[in-house]
């Protein structure tokens, strides 16, 4: 452990993250079943991605919006995943101030874009339900390039804000981080340093990209409920509600989350339960996202026997 002795005070170069609330004896079970997960999200996640690329008929805007969200998932899992297994096999587990401020910005980078790639997927679906005669021409390939373009522009910035605020923080009283990644709130518990302008930035800038986003798609589903209920045919309604049972399947589990994290009360556990939480959205969130596309979608098991049929022939 380096540390650095400057006016008196005494800066620390690593952190040490906390541990997972395991007993020892189940270490080597948990890691191995991490890693297990990690593997599964890499591999659905890169499944549904080749998928969209070699079938012509997944060529849409919706599977468009899918294959960033996939992408997403994949790199936002791999954000913590990696040291969490390299710190689940080390006795200390640690990382250095230029590591943890790099996993920082990845982690709120692809947060962020999960959270806008959802608003465009309600947004996609809300168009599909309620104009389907105008899909295709609302939902043009420039407006799609329109939707993502800024997004992982202001992703960038937004991630790149809290970064540059973090890292002029100092870290010179406590360096046993209360997470087992790099989380900024909990490293603002452990800065020495004034954090008045890194809260108020959260506050500002969660509303853009936590708050907006979930009310956008609520909005969004509020209208769809609304056409659904137009709908005299029982055919039509089951239609509706297989088109978007998959996007609203993530919502919840997704924001569900967030919000038992952040809003909740936490009580005595807080530590465990914030562990928790955490880990919910985002080691299994990741995970369970292409079983929920793949086991509820026709058109990705259509696309995968197509390819697979393709093979053999080929062969």
């Amino acid at each position: 452990m380096s540390m650095v002795v400057r006016d008196n005070q005494t800066f620390f170069s690593d952190f040490l993250l906390l541990d997972l609330p395991i007993p020892s004896v189940y270490h080597h079970l948990f890691n191995m079943l991490f890693l297990a997960i990690y593997l599964t999200t890499i591999l659905g996640n890169l499944l549904i991605i080749i998928l969209i690329l070699l079938d012509s008929h997944l060529h849409t805007p919706m599977y468009l919006f899918l294959s960033n969200l996939s992408f997403s998932d994949l790199c936002f899992s791999s954000v913590t995943m990696p040291k969490l297994l390299q710190n689940m096999q080390s006795q200390i587990p640690s990382i250095n101030y230029g590591g943890c401020l790099t996993q920082l910005y990845f982690y709120m980078f692809f947060g962020d874009m999960e959270n806008f790639l959802l608003v465009a997927m309600a947004y996609d679906r809300y168009v599909a339900i309620c104009f389907p005669l105008h899909y295709t021409s609302i939902m043009s390939p420039k407006l799609c390039a329109c939707l993502l373009l800024p997004l992982w522009m202001l992703t960038t910035l937004h991630a790149m804000m809290h970064t540059i605020l973090t890292a002029g923080l100092s870290f010179c009283e406590n360096n046993v981080i209360l997470h087992f990644f790099c989380d900024l709130y909990a490293l603002l518990k452990l800065a020495c340093s004034d954090t008045y302008v890194n809260e108020l930035m959260i506050f500002i800038s969660g509303g853009l990209t936590v708050v907006m986003p979930f009310l956008l798609i609520v909005m969004s589903y509020a209208r769809i409920v609304s056409s659904i209920l137009k709908l005299s045919s029982t055919q039509g309604i089951y239609k509706v509600f297989s088109t978007c049972g998959s996007h609203l399947s993530v919502v919840s589990l997704y924001y569900g989350t967030i919000i038992g994290l952040y809003l909740c009360p936490s009580g005595n556990n807080s530590t465990v339960k914030e562990t928790t939480m955490a880990m919910m959205y985002t080691v299994v969130t990741p995970m369970l996202n292409p079983f929920i596309y793949s086991l509820r979608n026709r058109d990705m098991k259509r696309a995968l026997m197509r390819i697979i049929c393709n093979k053999k022939i080929s062969l």
